[in-house]
Order: C-alpha cells, then sequence, then structure tokens
C-alpha cells in the first residue's frame, strides 16, 4: 500500500513523510514540482520522489494509476503571506486550481477503485482563513466562521470549501486539518523564527512589524505531522481538526526568546541580540492575533503536542547552527509585500 504526499519537499510535507516513512509499514509517495522553498534534502531516503506540479492533471492521473494510494495528504501550497501580496495570482493559480486538479483527480482515481469507503484524502489548511480574533474572543474551533484577509489566507480558505464540497458533491471522503503557526528545523528562512536566526547571527536588524504585539499560536512541525498521522488512523470523513499547542506568544515575545538563547549559545561580543530587535511599518492586512483551541483533536484523535516551546526554540536554534548552508540558500531576508503608496 502507498500514501501520496503533495508538497512533500515542503517544510511541513517533509516532516510528515519523514514520520509516515519511520513507520515503516507503507511506501511513500512524496510529489512536489520543486518550487522555490522546496528541499529533496528534507525528504527521508525511502520516500519515492516524483517531479510534478499539481496543476498538471495529466502527470496527477499517471501518478494515481502507478502507485495507487490509499490515502492522499494535500499539501502544496504557496504559503508566505507577503509574497501574495506582491504576487496574489500566483496564490489562486497554486492553492485554488492545484486544489481543484487535484481533487478532480483524486475523484476519477477512487471512481475507478469502486469508491472504496478506507480512502482517505486529507486537505491540510491553515487557521489564517479564520482571520484575526480580537483580545477577549475565544480560539478558533472547527465551527468559527471564515473570515480571510490576506490572498494567501483566501486563496486556502477557496481551497478548503472546495475540499468539502468534492465530499457533500461527489462523496468523496475528505478530513480538513487547520494547523496554527509551525516551526523547526528545515524552515524556510523567510519565516520569522529562521529568519530571526540569519538575521541575528550576521548582526543585522530585526525587523518587527507594528509593535510586536500580534500574537500567533506556535506549534512544532513534528507535533503538527504526529497529529496529521493519527487523522489518518482515526479522523472521519467529513471531520474537521484543529492544531496547535494552545498557547499563544507575540511576535515580540519569541524574537526576545530566540536572542536569549543565542546569546548564551553564539554570544556577540557587540552586546545582546535584543539590541537588534527595530520596529517597522506594519504589513497591510495584518491579522492581529490567531488563537487554536485544540481539545477536539486531542479528544478525537488521542493527540497532543508534545514540545515545550522553550524546548522547541531550543531545537530550532540549534539546527540552524549546525546547518549554517541551509540559512542562506537563495533568500536574503529582503522584505516582501510592500504596497506602493
Amino acid at each position: 500500500m502507498s500514501i501520496l504526499v503533495t508538497g512533500a519537499a515542503g517544510f511541513i510535507g517533509s516532516a510528515l513523510c519523514r514520520q509516515l516513512t519511520a513507520r515503516g509499514d507503507e511506501t511513500v509517495i512524496a510529489l512536489d514540482r520543486l518550487g522555490y522553498a522546496a528541499c529533496l534534502q528534507a525528504l527521508p531516503a525511502q520516500a519515492v520522489f516524483i517531479q510534478a506540479d499539481i496543476r498538471d492533471a495529466t502527470a496527477l492521473d499517471a501518478v494515481f494509476a502507478q502507485h495507487a494510494p490509499r490515502a492522499v495528504f494535500h499539501l502544496a501550497a504557496e504559503t508566505h503571506v507577503d509574497r501574495s501580496i506582491d504576487t496574489p495570482l500566483e496564490f489562486i493559480e497554486h492553492n485554488m486550481v492545484g486544489t481543484f486538479q487535484l481533487l478532480e483527480a483524486t475523484r476519477r482515481f477512487w471512481g475507478e477503485r469502486g469508491r472504496p469507503d478506507d480512502f482517505r484524502f486529507v486537505h491540510v489548511s491553515t487557521d489564517e482563513v479564520f482571520g484575526s480574533l480580537e483580545a477577549d474572543e475565544p480560539a478558533f474551533t472547527a465551527s468559527s466562521p471564515y473570515r480571510p484577509n490576506s490572498p494567501y489566507s483566501a486563496s486556502k480558505a477557496a481551497a478548503d470549501h472546495l475540499a468539502r464540497a468534492w465530499m457533500a458533491t461527489y462523496g468523496l471522503p475528505v478530513i480538513v486539518t487547520n494547523c496554527s503557526n509551525n516551526y523547526g528545523p528545515w524552515q524556510f528562512p523567510e519565516k520569522l523564527m529562521p529568519l530571526v536566526i540569519q538575521k541575528a547571527l550576521a548582526g543585522h536588524p530585526l525587523p518587527l512589524y507594528g509593535d510586536g504585539g500580534n500574537r500567533r499560536d506556535w506549534l512544532y512541525v513534528d507535533d503538527h505531522a504526529a497529529g496529521l498521522m493519527a487523522v489518518l488512523d482515526h479522523g472521519e470523513p467529513g471531520g474537521t481538526y484543529l492544531f496547535g499547542s494552545g498557547r499563544e506568544h507575540s511576535n515580540l515575545e519569541v524574537v526576545k526568546a530566540i536572542c536569549a538563547q543565542l546569546d548564551q549559545w553564539r554570544p556577540d561580543p557587540v552586546g545582546p541580540y535584543a539590541r537588534l530587535i527595530q520596529f517597522v511599518t506594519d504589513r497591510p492586512g495584518h491579522d492581529r492575533r490567531y488563537g487554536i483551541d485544540p481539545s477536539h483533536a486531542r479528544r478525537a484523535l488521542d493527540w497532543q503536542p508534545r514540545t515545550d516551546f522553550a524546548d522547541g526554540i531550543a531545537a530550532t536554534i540549534r539546527w540552524c547552527l549546525d546547518h549554517p548552508h541551509w540559512a542562506n540558500r537563495d533568500y536574503h531576508g529582503a522584505r516582501l509585500g510592500l504596497i506602493p503608496s
């Protein structure tokens, strides 16, 4: 038996592939178009890698015909909010059109196989589809309304609706998951944590949008991957499962925590790294707060995050220190998402 993972060479996709192959009972088909943030080195050697674009219906049909997966994890997506501000059409094409083509290819394969009840299509999404929470609002749950505020989150929201519609209309066994901000090893350095680590070590300013008070739930990537595996084993078609730590931290708190650990492990003779923090003009449409209530996933899937926030940051920093060339790969930290006035 085999499992197909799209976006497999990405940050979360590769973490999932590593855990699936470590379990060792099924072949992992790792599909990725190898966009700018992909990394083949993050994939386990046991995975069967296929370079393909999910917008290519012919390529997808060939993959299904050859490998006959019993389940699909759909993680292929453009993910960086700032890039979506600059190039929204790319997000529409990859996140919406790509999801449509994958759903259709899956539906054709599933139908040809006699519509097996045990087949699963796991659509992996984000908490950003729910928009911004007020300070006193309860955290997101599966019943939270959709209020996307960026081209990225809007494209992911549309993909969520497509996935659910393919179950309601065609019966495809779809499960939707939404996760909070992931962090950990192998993350492309445009994201907050690896970007801060890279800039701090280079002695460059550490830019923080607005007042640094935007709050996020931070989830270690291996904990998220474990949750996705629990969905495959125990999730119900039509269900929605939210993965998060259940703990929120402001961006300023995150950056200060990184600086404090770097002060211990790689001290800068000029002074503490926190001196480099610089507040910059906020991003357009920047959501103030995200929070996840993961209690349903904990009960229904017998899942819970294992990694303490401080331990996760320590592991992330140590990995970046041990892989200095990764931090500098084809990305120099230039700001994106600026709208000319």
